[in-house]
């Protein structure tokens, strides 16, 4: 781990998180702890020598742990109590990120549980929930659904569970949904979002 030569927070932080993927890694962990395999998947374009250095980086640095997962055979990378202190900041990048994803994905690889951290992300301060809701997200094979509470929101593949609606779309307009980006009046106008079921909880919900 190379060092900034720095006595400050942030230089000592990026120590830790600033490499390349490093915080990548620490999304996908932030979704879920994950198998070796269940990284290499989730980051599109990463080499297999490259993720196991970061993660053995990342061990080091106390932000990611192994552990034993289901009969205890299969060993599963998670994040520790410290490194899910990461989610903050890195919602905090996800909100920032908006003018850079207005383009689009141009052709950039997605997977679609990566809503699962930024869609509350966005919402998250943005939109003060007062129903209990939940929302399919048609933009997968099988669906997401998006739950509304007084807690706030929690995106994840539906688990069979009644939809008040369901919102079918691209994600990039899911994610303009979710920052305020346009209204669900004007994406419907243009032909962008589709909405089943009780529309007044779409609203509701995405302060649209």
């Amino acid at each position: 781990m190379r060092s900034y030569g720095q006595y400050c927070g942030l230089a000592r932080s990026l120590e830790v998180v600033g490499d390349r993927w490093n915080l990548l890694i620490v999304r996908q962990l932030l979704i879920a702890p994950a198998r070796y395999r269940d990284l290499i998947d989730g980051l599109p374009g990463i080499a297999t020598n490259l993720l196991a250095d970061r993660l053995r980086d990342l061990e080091t640095a106390g932000v990611v742990e192994r552990r034993l997962a289901g009969a205890g055979s299969v060993v599963e990378y998670a994040l520790t109590p410290w490194g899910a202190e990461l989610r903050q900041p890195i919602e905090s990048l996800i909100r920032w990120s908006t003018p850079l994803m207005v383009r689009g994905p141009e052709g950039d690889a997605f997977r679609p549980e990566w809503l699962a951290l930024a869609v509350p992300a966005l919402l998250g301060t943005r939109v003060e929930t007062r129903i209990s809701a939940t929302i399919g997200l048609a933009i997968s094979d099988p669906p997401f659904q998006l739950r509304a509470s007084h807690s706030g929101f929690e995106v994840g593949p539906h688990d069979g569970r009644e939809l008040d609606a369901t919102v079918r779309a691209e994600p990039a307009y899911i994610l303009g949904l979710a920052a305020g980006a346009f209204s669900l009046d004007d994406a419907r106008a243009l032909g962008l979002v589709e909405v089943d079921g009780d529309e007044s909880v779409v609203r509701a919900v995405f302060a649209a």
